[in-house]
């Protein structure tokens, strides 16, 4: 499928400011997403309230006690061209507070991808390496490769991860081993050396069966990728929305976090017949 208009329009917008990937659902039920300004509240009744005001995060995740975690990214201007960043958390009753302050510099080293046992994993890039931190502070090494562009990740309950290298979906095993799964999950860009197909695909979940879901954000399409890399479209948006990310509930919807060409986000709720695994997370 080649790119049409609404999708090379949406990437041109997203090359300056990309869209976010956090929706997460808690264990009550509660909707949580990212529109980049402050993170939203959907209640089980449908209510829509602000839960987190004014912070820049395109992640988030929600643990085993329903807290809420995210970040807050911000510019420090032309001047200085320099960024900073802090991380949060929201405690079911509401309650904002920092758990890493205010710093210099991007959030390098903590990650909101993190399994059951408590390891953050991320992509060290200037190595070729994935990297995990224990819940002891110890940073380990889980896998080198080859890889060409490490994007967004997303972690299994026991500490599989799976990635987005370039347009490929690859997956790394505990014992460092990496395969690709699924390649080429968006239209290659014509425009490839302008960079643009960074932010073709973007979001990543799984489910309880250890399928992969992915977000064809370009061609605005949810692609289900089995093990053995079978790739099916289980959901689409219309323009001008495209998916950035998405969750399953515990009732099996599927919740997309979608994103318009002028970088407004909103969650919507398709019901598909999906065992889901729980509310999951997604990360970069």
């Amino acid at each position: 499928m080649k790119p049409g208009f609404a999708a090379l329009l949406f990437i041109a917008t997203s090359a300056f400011a990309h869209p976010g990937v956090g929706i997460v659902v808690d264990s009550r039920g509660n909707v949580f997403y990212t529109d980049l300004k402050q993170v939203w509240r959907i209640a089980p009744d449908g209510t829509k309230t602000v839960a987190v005001r004014n912070v820049h995060t395109h992640e988030l995740y929600v643990d085993s006690s329903d807290n809420l975690y995210g970040e807050h990214l911000w510019y420090n201007g032309e001047r200085l061209d320099t960024w900073g960043s802090r991380v949060w958390r929201r405690s079911p009753d509401g309650r904002v507070v920092d758990i890493v302050p205010a710093h210099p510099g991007f959030n390098d080293t903590y990650s909101f991808v993190r399994d059951d046992a408590g390891n953050m994993y991320w992509a060290a890039r200037e190595k070729n390496e994935i990297q995990k931190r224990t819940p002891d502070g110890h940073i380990v090494t889980v896998a080198r490769h080859d890889f060409r562009d490490v994007r967004w990740m997303t972690v299994t309950p026991a500490g599989t991860v799976y990635l987005i290298d370039s347009l490929d979906l690859l997956e790394v095993r505990p014992n460092g081993a990496v395969r690709v799964v699924a390649r080429n999950l968006s239209s290659p860009s014509v425009f490839r050396s302008i960079g643009l197909d960074r932010h073709k695909v973007m979001g990543l979940w799984t489910d309880a069966a250890g399928n992969i879901y992915v977000t064809d954000t370009a061609d605005r399409l949810v692609k289900k990728v089995t093990a053995a890399g079978r790739v099916t479209i289980i959901a689409s948006s219309r323009f001008p929305w495209s998916p950035t990310g998405g969750t399953f509930d515990r009732a099996g919807n599927l919740w997309l976090l979608e994103y318009n060409v002028i970088n407004e986000a909103r969650a919507r709720k398709i019901t598909v017949p999906v065992r889901t695994s729980g509310p999951g997370s997604t990360g970069r």
